[in-house]
């Protein structure tokens, strides 16, 4: 397979349409549909269903979809990594951030590196720990900024030093809404918005004990953003951490007994990095 391929096929998914997606290219129609026929017949399955009007990927064609990305993504940046000139620091530095208040650790990091550096970019991966460490095992991100629990044993890590307060988010109409504090009897009989990592959902389990057979699951996320929207709209109380933004018409109400969780910055043991991230964790390393 070549590259030049790979990104014709991302095209043509894209844009569900031979036609279009040739003259985004280009190329000709002719031209762009063997080139798609041909990339079938090497990897000798069937990538379209075609349609009179559209194109639609297959299951087949969905899998090399997300490894073709993945696959541009990590070209992409082996080429930044090597864009070194006449000494300055350049190239792009790929981080992966799960969601929290200790972000701003990072942010205060990347600011002052680009003063330093200003050629230097950041690349912001915004995902649960689980999804960040695929990134990291594929080379595509260089550091993860993640929320415990995780297994970091194949990492090198720093631990910082804020915690991460758990609770719950609710509508100020909320019977709940009036409380300093809940505790897991409070909590049953109210549907629950919780975090799909399995790591953490144990974590509220030991917290919730015995009531936890008890608990109403009515929905998993991964992105804060929507779990606030779902509480807003009556799916439920979304369970997450304290964030230092509010949320319109939400409450944030703090576990009893309470529930704290660490963060971590980590990046792969022995691993060649690029001058930028190299440069980049080492600032991390003197923060501390």
């Amino acid at each position: 397979m070549e590259l030049r391929v790979l990104k014709y096929f991302l095209m043509v998914a894209r844009e569900e349409n031979i036609t279009k997606a040739a003259n985004l290219l280009h190329v000709t129609q002719p031209t762009l549909s063997r080139q798609m026929m041909q990339l079938e017949d090497e990897l000798g399955v069937k990538l379209f269903h075609r349609g009179k009007y559209h194109i639609t990927l297959t299951d087949d064609g969905m899998l090399l979809k997300r490894r073709a990305q993945e696959i541009i993504d990590l070209t992409d940046k082996t080429v930044q990594e090597f864009a070194q000139g006449s000494g300055e620091l350049t190239g792009e530095i790929a981080i992966g951030c799960g969601e929290t208040r200790n972000m701003t650790f990072l942010s205060r990091k990347m600011a002052a590196f680009r003063k330093a550096h200003p050629l230097v970019r950041f690349n912001i991966y915004s995902a649960i720990a689980d999804d960040i460490k695929e990134r990291i095992e594929k080379g595509i991100l260089d550091i993860g900024l993640f929320m415990e629990p995780v297994d970091i044993g194949k990492y090198e890590f720093i631990r910082l030093p804020d915690k991460e307060r758990w609770g719950i988010l609710v509508r100020g109409d909320s019977p709940l809404a009036g409380k300093d504090v809940v505790t897991p009897e409070d909590l049953l009989g109210v549907p629950l918005i919780i975090g799909r990592r399995e790591l953490v959902e144990n974590e509220l389990a030991n917290w919730f004990g015995a009531a936890f057979e008890k608990a109403d699951i009515a929905a998993h996320y991964n992105l804060i953003l929507n779990a606030a929207n779902m509480a807003k709209n009556g799916v439920g109380a979304a369970v997450s951490f304290e964030f230092d933004i509010s949320y319109d018409e939400l409450k944030f109400i703090p576990f009893s007994p309470t529930l704290e969780t660490g963060a971590v910055v980590a990046w792969k043991k022995n691993q060649t990095f690029s001058q930028a991230a190299a440069a980049f964790i080492r600032l991390i390393k003197d923060s501390f």
